[in-house]
């Protein structure tokens, strides 16, 4: 029994969501080996040698690869999926993109964004914007399935593993990489931060969310949104948390202006702390906060920023 972690990275670095996948692959059981289909690659490859309880990194090299195309990429895992047991992916977009077109080719089901592995056949995984928990058994030959960070720790990067280069299979023609435009932020990743500061349709403006950033600064933190305050034009869609944007798990996670409808708690209630700020005492956010403070944004938020002067 071997798993295979297809490796989510931009060719020069592993992205984080790789080593919590790897977690879950570890405890599936069996060796498990790490899949870095690039171009020019090398490394990303490094980087997935050093991850710990990995026996084997595959190393497929080539320009059609490079972009990470998921046409491309799930036809490389399709050419070794009769190897392994277990094909992981992160439940990112990078692996939401990958893991389903496996699943189709190789004829098997999907297992969705599991947050615990029970045993090699049976995982967990949230249902219900994640009001209720499946535990879920396959007995399928190939186990394709997409894991949910939050639910996994990071694996260490204090190993050894051999790095072995593959054949890279022929483009597929079908897609072809045009561009890619990249957010550019001096604060840290919304997925991978230890303190994200978000705010909800309570802000009222785009405008008003400029109030957030002091705070912000003062804890090095990412800055988030609900969907409400997405859809109302007020901050970008890549700063969207919750069952239709990004999942998050930092260490602290401060709610400003957020009522706390069920999609978004689905997105950070793992947090491990969080802190609510709204003036509805009945909002729903506080209903998972470890801490609340009821009253108006527009004072409390600049009095916590003095208080962290």
């Amino acid at each position: 029994m071997t798993a295979l972690v297809i490796a989510e990275h931009d060719n020069a670095s592993l992205k984080g969501s790789t080593l919590n996948t790897v977690t879950a692959a570890i405890q599936c059981g069996g060796d498990v080996h790490v899949l870095v289909a690039g171009g020019s690659c090398g490394a990303a490859a490094e980087a997935a040698s050093k991850i710990a309880g990995v026996a084997k990194v595959l190393v497929a090299d080539a320009p059609h690869l490079a972009n990470g195309l998921a046409e491309n990429v799930a036809e490389q895992v399709i050419a070794l999926a009769g190897n392994y047991s277990h094909i992981l992916a992160p439940a990112t977009a990078y692996g939401k993109n990958i893991a389903p077109r496996v699943a189709a080719r190789l004829d098997v089901g999907q297992i969705s964004e599991i947050t615990k592995v029970d045993s090699p056949d049976t995982f967990e995984r949230p249902i219900y914007a994640g009001n209720a928990i499946a535990t879920v058994q396959s007995s399928d030959a190939v186990k394709v399935i997409t894991v949910r960070g939050t639910g996994f720790d990071a694996a260490a990067t204090n190993g050894n593993a051999a790095v072995e280069q593959i054949a890279a299979v022929a483009d597929t023609g079908k897609v072809a990489f045009i561009s890619r435009e990249l957010a550019k932020s001096d604060r840290p990743e919304l997925t991978a931060a230890k303190v994200v500061v978000s705010g909800g349709r309570g802000m009222g403006s785009g405008e008003n969310f400029k109030i957030l950033e002091p705070l912000a600064d003062k804890l090095n933190a990412a800055m988030g949104a609900s969907r409400a305050a997405v859809d109302a034009g007020f901050v970008p869609n890549d700063w969207q948390v919750g069952q239709t944007g990004k999942i998050v798990a930092p260490q602290l996670y401060i709610a400003v202006g957020i009522s706390g409808a069920i999609q978004h708690l689905a997105g950070m209630k793992d947090s491990k702390t969080i802190v609510a700020i709204n003036k509805d005492p009945e909002a729903p956010i506080f209903s998972v906060a470890d801490y609340g403070i009821v009253g108006d944004l527009f004072e409390i938020v600049p009095q916590l920023v003095a208080e962290l002067g």
